[in-house]
């Protein structure tokens, strides 16, 4: 009885000490793991399983869409790979590279030197401000020289006029009361533009002499019609032989002189337009480079120039991508057999362009999943197994992804051909590949598992560990790898350490 007491006591501690121990000893372990951001290389891959077939036909599209600026081939050529077939007009790409270059220098130089001065740029914004305002005031002060120009233009050939009619047209015929009338016009005309020009000299309000401006040109342009109608007049019936050389040539001195008049007028008022478009830019990219500066001086100045450097790379580089893009190569040897596109026709993308026959007499056909095709491009290198030959593996390319798409069972694909760069001699048709596309790669790149990435409201977060606590921190990603690991263009720093959440 006496031992049997002592077990149950024994029994009654030990289960007293687990409760203990459960409840105030043991540690709960965390709901996360941690990983340090790391710089490595991140690739992407593309699976599937295509068949081995004859040499056929590959059909070739540009990836972008423009005109068709040169054909380098015709039916018939034989060519080689990497050889230029055609070449889509890139100007435009070419200007927004050198933009795109000109901002990366900037950014550049910027970063060269980030002890920014925010008295020096207030200083450049007053500056600006205090020009714009100078190259306006002159602008419209030319306007006013040009204002009194075509007002004695327009007097001129009232004067002209007037002496004209009094010479020759003073009959009381059909052709007189003509010129009296467009005299009359001229001299209303004469008569509005003083009023406005003389209201513009007085106020030296800019919108008085934008509305003076207005006025003269429309008396211009009036009393143009009127000396052309009067010259014509001087050429109609007995006038021909009555109204002198020197006279009728006076008349036209006077029409070409209001024509100057008025090109004058619009040329200021497209001056002033083109001064105050100029001011706005200026004073805009003056106040942006204050604004930017004071951020910059809440900010981590070395982490906001890496990733502004980062982000003017990407486009540099998009940006020549597109440009190469523009230039349809061959991926194989072998013998163009038609050409779909003609010089100075505008093609879509994925319009089918140039088709052509391999020389090599295998190929690989596979139907890529829609998702999948936007990651691949022509020259992507592929690694094949040949369920023949499973301790080998062999070395292809893309050579064709077919700009149509095929429904299988209700899902899209698009045709791909793949070249064997090598192969058995012993291979044949209908043999089952293995394929693994190799799309992109990229090195010495910063990188974190991609279960450590969280996305809310299109912003893709992280959690950092900051002493003993967890921060989010708001994250820009690159290129997504196939192993699961995504490139970290900017947010993070190598060895900080992220959490993964089970």
């Amino acid at each position: 009885m006496k031992k049997r007491t002592i077990f149950l006591i024994i029994i009654a501690a030990s289960l007293l000490l687990f409760g203990v121990y459960k409840t105030f000893l043991q540690k709960e372990k965390p709901g996360f793991t941690l990983t340090k951001v790391f710089r490595g290389t991140i690739s992407q891959e593309v699976s599937e399983t295509g068949t081995v077939e004859k040499g056929e036909k590959i059909k070739l599209a540009f990836k972008n869409s423009g005109g068709v600026e040169k054909i380098y081939v015709k039916v018939g050529d034989k060519i080689e790979t990497k050889q230029n077939l055609a070449k889509l007009d890139t100007n435009e790409l070419i200007f927004q590279l050198k933009e795109a270059e000109a901002s990366l220098q900037v950014i550049q130089a910027e970063k060269a030197n980030t002890e920014f001065s925010l008295k020096d740029a207030l200083q450049n914004l007053e500056d600006v401000v205090a020009l714009a305002e100078e190259n306006l005031v002159n602008g419209y002060q030319d306007a006013l020289n040009t204002l009194d120009d075509a007002y004695l233009k327009i007097y001129n050939a009232y004067t002209t006029v007037s002496l004209v009619k009094r010479t020759y047209f003073d009959r009381g015929d059909q052709e007189s009361i003509t010129v009296s009338d467009n005299k009359d016009k001229i001299s209303r005309n004469l008569d509005q533009a003083k009023f406005y020009i003389d209201n513009a000299k007085k106020t030296l309000k800019n919108e008085d002499i934008d509305t003076a401006l207005l006025k003269a040109n429309e008396a211009l342009i009036n009393t143009k019609d009127a000396l052309e109608l009067i010259r014509s007049v001087a050429e109609t019936g007995a006038y021909k032989d009555i109204v002198s050389s020197a006279d009728r040539a006076s008349l036209d001195t006077q029409k070409l002189n209001v024509n100057t008049a008025n090109s004058n007028i619009v040329n200021a008022r497209q001056n002033i337009s083109t001064i105050k478009i100029n001011n706005t830019a200026n004073i805009n990219t003056a106040k942006a480079k204050v604004s930017e500066i004071e951020n910059q001086l809440n900010e981590n100045q070395e982490g906001l120039y890496l990733a502004k450097i980062k982000q003017a790379e990407a486009k540099v580089d998009l940006l020549k991508n597109q440009i190469e893009e523009c230039i349809l190569k061959s991926p194989t040897n072998g013998q163009i057999t038609e050409i779909e596109i003609r010089e100075g026709e505008i093609v879509q993308l994925g319009q089918l362009a140039i088709s052509i026959i391999a020389d090599n007499p295998f190929q690989i056909t596979v139907d890529i999943y829609e998702e999948d095709v936007v990651k691949l491009a022509i020259g992507n290198t592929v690694d094949i197994k040949l369920t023949a030959f499973p301790d080998k593996i062999f070395k292809g390319k893309v050579v064709s992804i077919d700009p149509a798409e095929k429904l299988i069972e209700g899902v899209v694909y698009y045709e791909a051909k793949i070249e064997l760069e090598d192969y058995p001699e012993t291979i044949k048709p209908g043999m089952t590949a293995d394929l693994t596309i190799k799309t992109m790669t990229k090195e010495n790149v910063l990188a974190i598992p991609g279960a450590a990435v969280e996305e809310k409201d299109s912003k893709k977060t992280v959690q950092v560990l900051k002493g003993k606590d967890l921060e989010t921190r708001e994250i820009e990603i690159g290129l997504k790898g196939s192993n699961d690991m995504v490139e970290v263009i900017s947010g993070l720093e190598e060895g900080e350490e992220v959490a993964i959440w089970r």
